[in-house]
């Protein structure tokens, strides 16, 4: 059994190349146990997110669909650097309260190094319900076992904090922060929130997937976890001038 981790590219999963070597897996019955994808079930309080979630597009339109991004408030959107690749090449857009509004980039990162860039809008043309609103970071670090949801425009999912340790395979420690995979509406770009505060605890950056080896039968590619880009990562990234 081997494992992958890859950013993800928006709404279709496709893969921006990062792969890493095998490694041998820790035996399950040493790991701490899975908890049930029951959780993955979404509450209808949790709607009220999808109001922060927005799409991100390019010009011209990317084939593989929108990317994910979150309304942070005071026209600021964050979302994973590898969604917009380089603003001065894709020249994005920020799909929100069914506008499409023209975004500069306030600072980019990169893929292979801080996986965030946060983008600016027009905030005087968004509704007067948009403009008074904040998302704030969590303050506190994610703990194994909490609940999260996991919010796009279209919906919400939950999930919950994966400990490294749970999986069958050792994951670097810079993409320790996971959540367990509940499909499609995790995808890059997207918020993660405390299902208690409803703060941001992080963006979803890339995939941990498990393949089996070239002489084992059954399914092929799995995906078991998700990576977040943790909101103490986010607070540092975010220049002292744009925070709230």
């Amino acid at each position: 059994m081997t494992f992958r981790g890859r950013a993800l590219r928006p709404s279709l999963g496709f893969w921006i190349a990062l792969c890493f070597a095998a490694v041998p897996f820790l035996p399950l019955s040493a790991a701490a146990p899975l908890l049930p994808l029951s959780f993955a079930d979404a509450d209808p309080a949790d709607d009220s997110l999808r109001l922060y979630a927005v799409d991100i597009w390019h010009d011209p339109p990317q084939s593989w669909g929108a990317g994910r991004g979150v309304y942070l408030g005071n026209g600021l959107v964050l979302t994973a650097a590898h969604v917009v690749d380089s603003a001065a090449r894709t020249r994005p857009s920020v799909r929100i309260a069914g506008m499409d509004l023209p975004a500069k980039a306030i600072k980019e990162g990169q893929v292979e190094g801080v996986d965030l860039t946060l983008l600016s809008i027009d905030e005087q043309k968004l509704p007067i319900y948009l403009r008074m609103r904040r998302m704030p970071l969590c303050e506190k670090k994610p703990q194994p076992g909490e609940h999260v949801i996991v919010a796009v425009p279209e919906e919400t999912a939950r999930s919950y904090i994966m400990s490294p340790l749970s999986l069958p395979f050792r994951v670097p420690r810079k993409f320790s922060t996971l959540i367990s995979d509940v499909g499609a509406t995790e995808n890059s770009g997207s918020g993660v929130f405390d299902a208690g505060n409803k703060c941001l605890l992080g963006i979803i950056s890339r995939k941990f997937s498990l393949r089996p080896n070239s002489g084992d039968a059954g399914s092929g590619e799995r995906d078991i976890a998700k990576y977040f880009v943790p909101a103490s990562t986010i607070r540092a990234f975010i220049p002292s001038e744009y925070r709230f």
